[in-house]
């Protein structure tokens, strides 16, 4: 079930040249899940614009998003004490009940962010994750130290090789992560159709797509699956590994 209401922006700060982080105050009881995301509208635009969420509490949410078109070059400009019109609670989320001890949790850019609750949570189950981030270069990466908070492993894949390991998440997991009988991911397509190829243990992929509505009425997100045809917004964004169909 989502929910319809009103948000008030209480920080709204760059972590990267294109990379921002807002912290919304609102009712968050729809969010019950990690991979879960909203959707926010934004003035002059039709289309409202769906954001994962990175974490959130009894009475905010944080999400992070980069700049890459008119809505998110307006959202970088909104001040605190702006209020946001959004849907929450949106979309299936990450699920931990599937027994595995030491999961491996891969982000690659934006993927990143939704990862982070995730964590939090395994971790809070006893669980004993490990982290990789994949990024194009040094000045992308952000939210790497508050993971290491978590007391987790984190290991860092850069294309340039500016920092950590040079090359694909693929790279830094065969270099530095071991052991792991589970993957949650979340990124682009290239990045989740090599997980899927390189490693085989059963996991859950968290997907990106184009939306219309984001609550299942426009049918715009399907897919199709081994159990038939999905919305991403609505069944996904995250999917199980044995479902996809490339």
């Amino acid at each position: 079930m989502y929910k319809k209401g009103l948000y008030t922006i209480v920080e709204n700060r760059p972590l990267t040249a294109a990379v921002w982080r807002m912290v919304l105050a609102g009712d968050t009881q729809y969010i019950v899940r990690p991979g879960q995301f909203i959707d926010i509208a934004i003035d002059g635009l039709f289309l409202r614009r769906p954001i994962s969420v990175c974490d959130w509490d009894d009475s905010t949410v944080t999400i992070i998003y980069k700049v890459v078109g008119k809505g998110t070059e307006a959202m970088s400009h909104m001040a605190p004490g702006s209020v946001l019109d959004c849907l929450t609670g949106l979309g299936n989320g990450f699920a931990t009940d599937n027994g595995s001890q030491s999961p491996l949790l891969v982000g690659g850019g934006v993927g990143v962010p939704p990862l982070y609750n995730l964590c939090k949570r395994l971790t809070a189950e006893g669980r004993r994750p490990t982290v990789v981030m994949g990024f194009s270069t040094a000045g992308e990466i952000f939210y790497r130290e508050e993971f290491e908070k978590l007391g987790v492993d984190v290991h860092v894949a850069t294309a340039d090789g500016s920092l950590g390991v040079r090359g694909l998440v693929t790279d830094a997991i065969d270099a530095a992560a071991a052991g792991f009988d589970y993957i949650y991911a979340c990124g682009p397509v290239p990045m989740l159709r090599a997980l899927y190829d390189r490693y085989d243990v059963p996991g859950q992929f968290s997907f990106e797509e184009r939306m219309g509505c984001g609550f299942g009425a426009c049918m715009g997100c399907s897919c199709k699956t081994k159990y038939g045809n999905k919305r991403i917004c609505v069944d996904g964004p995250v999917l199980k590994r044995e479902e996809i169909i490339w």
